[in-house]
């Protein structure tokens, strides 16, 4: 008979049964920042030289769309670090609503390298949908701003930062219609103080996200 005792094996399925994610990492969250950095700054500076919406195609929106697919890419990095630092919450509905982002974003996407590479297309009514989804993007990370700010699992300036640069959309849209000469302006301004901000911030303090 022998009195030799071994430990008991590590019990991985019960962190799988109660759903336990592991935390973000820093590193996940900086690249996130610089990439919004990146494509915000390369949109903010076609913008505000070559207008948000250049004739059709023209080298002009070329540019300035493929800068907008830049922004885009720095999106998604930002909504993947919202979601795996649970950002606006760790239930399904949370991660459901930024996966909806997602897909928007990635419908967006193709609007803009359309704009940029496809203008015999631009008459068409599958470009019409597709177009759809630019402002539909940016409406939803408006809400997405609105919730972090609510969910308050971010902190510090990255818990307010969000709502300054999600609010894009519900900020330049309205100026397209009421003063047309300094949309470009302002658009190009709110992605300077909103998104490029935000993602300094993340690639700086990726800590107050809850990275670790």
């Amino acid at each position: 008979m022998s009195l030799t005792t071994a430990p008991a094996p590590a019990r991985t399925d019960l962190a799988a049964a109660a759903g336990a994610r592991p935390a973000a990492s820093i590193r996940s969250v900086r690249t996130a920042g610089i990439a919004v950095t990146a494509g915000s700054t390369s949109w903010a500076a076609a913008c505000a030289l070559l207008g948000t919406t250049p004739p059709a195609g023209t080298w002009q929106a070329t540019v300035v769309n493929l800068t907008a697919f830049a922004f885009q890419v720095g999106l998604v990095f930002l909504v993947s670090a919202q979601m795996r630092t649970g950002a606006i919450g760790t239930g399904r509905l949370a991660r459901t609503l930024l996966h909806v982002e997602h897909a928007l974003l990635a419908v967006a996407m193709v609007s803009s390298l359309m704009w940029a590479l496809t203008p015999s297309l631009y008459d068409t009514g599958l470009f019409f949908v597709i177009d759809l989804f630019w402002p539909l993007s940016m409406l939803g990370m408006a809400a997405i701003g609105v919730r972090i700010a609510i969910a308050g699992r971010w902190t510090g300036v990255a818990r307010a930062w969000p709502v300054v640069a999600e609010s894009w959309a519900p900020v330049t849209v309205p100026t397209a219609f009421l003063l047309p000469s300094v949309t470009q302006y302002v658009g190009a301004a709110h992605l300077l103080v909103g998104y490029v901000v935000l993602g300094i911030v993340l690639a700086t303090r990726p800590h107050l996200t809850g990275a670790r």
